[in-house]
């Protein structure tokens, strides 16, 4: 049922979307208002002699600053006004300070204020402003309504804006011509991926695909005839048969002979990269679907090349491997497996190691029609094409590990009913038609009705009522209804027609926006908000059973939800999405390792997607155990797989599974601010820099920004060469008054991570392009020998703007501990942002404080501020 949507139906879609509508905000005029008395006797004694007409200090004047905190630019200014004064940054300590009693008066009647005028919009407005679902949020809703986790539909949205650090605030979001056509097009497509297009249940079958069948493995054989590091090696229980090389044996012994053909494989002892790639090409998923992959493994160890080839004037190049000599390997593998669709891209599926002995590792999957099966040897080398003669850094004199595959088997596609409970959304029990001899456009099958009419408005009722998160009225069915009957008076196929009127439901504003009154949220708002919040999707049946029944908003019903909630699987996009944005981890693949700098990380995909599952991992254990938000700067473990474990120089871990392991108490790991996932995304892949650091740092962890830099600012860039360090030239740049008001608070943390490069592996030197002294003999991911030269020393010491010194990580770990109800303070704000979809603002203080003094007792636990945000009243309000 793969019909193409005719004109008139685009048509009748634009008609129904038409009548999308987002809330405005109501614009209220503002009028101006009289300062209290006593916060303008403050100013004029103690902040007029700077901000005045004629010096206006940092461009402000506040002896003509008129106090309207009805405009919202005006109230901006005036709560920072409040901030400067309340943090004691003002008055300079430089000046005649006031007194308490005039610093607590002043802060107090404009806070009064400042709040009273914030809280009367909030009740006509809502804190929130309506937004619309964001793409991540519209493929899950659309993979959970339609049954089918594999759809795949966010890349065919246009990206989202960003506010206050999320693509979840209203402001951000915007709806524009744009925007609703591809919606439409995302909207089509994931209900034609649910189509049932044929009569009788696709069978399920189980194949197995050899190696020795592959076309992709077999090329590799002979591709590389100076370069054996990158070829295949063929073997026969785990014996070499090098007899295939010199061609006086076939490939296989084929199904001639079942036995020997279970013992043949291919030996790999080079990841794969570029023209260097083998996949299980013989096989392509032929439709959408659930499948289980099984792969038959083993580890194994290549011999070097012998002396009497030495002998033979070549000199003994034990870094070369002898491709008949073949044995057992000395320890497990790691091996990932993709996802493949041309031209190359890929899709993470799962990992597992290699054993010694031949195993079998299965994954349950989600496939797309036409991907096929792409593993990979990670830990192992990848040469650059073209990059000149390479060296296997893995290889010793006594040989090198390879990997081994004898076979992939595919089970599938599962398929629980036919048609599927995504088909049966649209069509319920509609009989299905085979089409003779259909043109290769249409559809190979038809939905069969009797009474199109009546079964549009029935089959239309359904789907909305699932498809909208509260009740449906009569109404709302009629909308829709004219859609459909137009398409089946102008001729198109029953099925075309339901789906140009599914189309419109999922562009219109009930399903794409999240529907929010001002004041208290009423229950399916409440469930609406929750599920987004913890699951990033759409409420499931549980939720909606309860917004039904009025309940959900009770205390102990909405805990018993927010622990359902987070202990589902689904709490994984909750997490993904929530890091992605507050961590910057979406960034992760932004920068690569430079290849001449940082040439022992280029092209280690294995790194970069341990260090991203690290964090994931990280702060699910918060989550799950409860665990203090101080974790969130410090930590006595990290969560680390082997080759982590090797970059971070902790005691020998074996395996890519991602655990728990603890820190030798010597470590400066620990927390989120040492991970190589954070200290990549605020780095650019060739230097580093304590500013960009440090204001990240300020920012997302400890939760105290600082302005904007001004226009003229001038950007600080790192000297590769190595001949000056960046603090030498921030030293110049503090030289300037202007700017030395930002960075005496951005840079000392900053200063404290220049101990970790760019994919944040500890260094005591920086890296340059040139100089005296050039890195120890070694060899980089790709095979290519260190070319960086090791420049000046680090200098991790700094001073933050209160006085308190500190010589390293370590020690600002300490002086941030101090404060932990700051780290606490941040994370519940950035919570609240991410769940409520507005900014914490001015008013919003006081809830927060309240939201820690709950959580008080559980030492600021991360999973009891989820609890405590979802009870508060900035969660149960818009």
């Amino acid at each position: 049922m793969t019909g193409r949507r005719s004109p008139r139906s685009l048509s009748a879609i634009g008609c129904a979307i038409f009548a999308l509508r987002l809330a405005v905000p109501v614009s209220v005029t503002a009028v101006a208002a009289e300062l209290p008395r006593v916060a303008s006797t403050f100013i004029h004694k103690h902040c007029a002699d700077c901000h005045n007409g004629e010096t206006k200090e940092s461009g402000l004047d506040l002896l003509t600053l008129r106090y309207e905190p009805g405009n919202a630019e005006n109230f901006t200014a005036w709560v920072k006004v409040f901030d400067r004064v309340n943090e004691g940054e003002m008055p300079p300590k430089d000046v005649k300070r006031p007194t308490p009693t005039e610093l607590n008066a002043f802060t107090q009647s404009l806070s009064e204020t400042l709040i009273a005028s914030e809280r009367q919009r909030i009740a006509r407005e809502g804190r929130a402003t309506q937004r619309r679902l964001n793409r991540y949020e519209y493929e899950n809703a659309l993979r959970d309504l339609l049954h089918a986790p594999w759809l795949q539909v966010k890349d065919r949205l246009p990206e989202d804006g960003e506010a206050h650090h999320f693509n979840k605030v209203g402001e951000a979001l915007e709806m524009s011509h744009v925007q609703v056509a591809r919606y439409l097009d995302a909207a089509e497509y994931a209900l034609r991926q649910v189509l049932a297009d044929q009569v009788a249940q696709p069978e399920s079958k189980t194949t197995r695909y050899y190696a020795r069948d592959q076309r992709t493995f077999i090329q590799n054989i002979v591709k590389y005839k100076n370069e054996q590091e990158r070829m295949v090696i063929p073997v026969l229980d785990r014996k070499a048969q090098y007899e295939i090389f010199e061609k006086k044996a076939p490939i296989s012994v084929g199904a001639a002979d079942p036995e020997t053909r279970e013992l043949e494989g291919f030996v790999e002892i080079a990841s794969q990269y570029e023209s260097y790639e083998m996949w299980f090409d013989a096989f392509t998923a032929p439709r959408a679907g659930r499948y289980k992959l099984r792969f038959n493994t083993f580890s194994a160890w290549v011999g070097p090349e012998k002396s009497e080839q030495a002998a033979a004037g070549k000199g003994h190049r034990w870094w070369i491997p002898d491709l008949s000599d073949v044995s057992v390997g000395r320890r497990t593998e790691p091996v990932t497996i993709y996802a493949e669709t041309v031209p190359r891209t890929y899709r993470l599926l799962g990992k597992f190691d290699a054993q010694i002995e031949p195993s079998i590792h299965e994954l349950d999957v989600w496939l797309l029609e036409g991907e096929t099966i792409h593993p990979d040897t990670q830990r192992f080398f990848r040469s650059r094409q073209g990059s000149g003669r390479f060296r296997n850094p893995l290889a010793t004199e006594e040989g090198s590990p390879g990997v081994g595959f004898r076979w992939l088997e595919v089970e599938g596609p599962l398929t629980e009913q036919w048609p599927t409970a995504g088909h049966r959304l649209l069509f319920g029990d509609l009989p299905l038609k085979k089409i003779e001899n259909p043109a290769a456009d249409e559809a190979r099958v038809e939905v069969v009705t009797a009474n199109p009419s009546q079964d549009a408005e029935r089959l239309l009722r359904n789907f909305l009522e699932r498809a909208y998160r509260r009740p449906v009225a009569q109404a709302e069915v009629n909308r829709f209804l004219p859609v459909v009957e137009h398409e089946l008076k102008s001729g198109v196929a029953f099925a075309d027609a339901m789906i140009t009127g599914y189309t419109a439901v999922l562009c219109s504003p009930e399903f794409v926006c999240l529907e929010e009154q001002p004041g208290r949220l009423d229950d399916y708002a409440l469930a609406s908000r929750l599920a987004f919040f913890l699951n990033n999707t759409a409420p499931d049946a549980e939720l909606r059973r309860l917004a039904a029944s009025g309940t959900l908003r009770q205390p102990a019903v909405l805990r018993t939800q927010t622990e359902r909630l987070l202990n589902s699987h689904k709490s994984e996009q909750f997490i993904a999405a929530f890091l992605d944005y507050w961590l910057d981890l979406r960034k992760m693949t932004g920068s690569a390792p430079d290849p001449i700098l940082y040439n022992d990380y280029y092209l280690d995909d294995l790194l970069n997607e341990s260090a991203l599952e690290e964090t994931r991992a990280y702060f699910a254990e918060l989550v799950n155990k409860d665990l203090p938000a101080r974790h969130i700067v410090d930590s006595d473990f990290v969560m680390a797989n082997e080759r982590l474990a090797l970059h971070y120089g902790l005691p020998p871990v074996e395996g890519v599974a991602i655990r728990r392991v603890p820190l030798p108490k010597t470590s400066p790991r620990g927390g989120l601010m040492t991970q190589a996932s954070v200290l990549k995304v605020t780095a650019n892949g060739m230097t580093t820099s304590p500013v960009l650091r440090g204001a990240w740092i300020m920012e997302r962890i400890v939760g105290k920004p600082s302005p904007p830099p001004p226009p003229s600012a001038g950007n600080i860039e790192p000297d590769t060469r190595g001949a000056t360090t960046i603090r030498e030239q921030l030293e110049k740049h503090r030289a300037v008054a202007t700017c030395a008001a930002c960075h005496k608070h951005i840079d000392p943390p900053g200063f404290a991570l220049e101990s970790f490069d760019v994919m944040g592996g500890w260094r005591h030197r920086y890296r340059g392009t040139g100089g005296d002294t050039p890195a120890e003999n070694g060899l980089g991911h790709g095979g290519q020998k260190l070319e960086f030269y090791y420049s000046l020393p680090v200098d991790p010491t700094g001073e933050l703007p209160d006085g308190r010194p500190f010589s390293d990580i370590r020690d600002l770990k300490r002086l941030l501990l101090a404060d932990e109800p700051q780290l606490a303070r941040n994370l519940a704000k950035q919570l609240a942002v991410y769940a409520t979809g507005a900014p914490v603002r001015f008013s919003d203080h006081a809830p927060i404080e309240a939201i820690l003094q709950r959580a008080r007792a559980s030492q600021y636990g991360v999973r009891t501020l989820i609890h405590e945000l979802v009870q508060s009243d900035l969660f149960l309000n818009k």
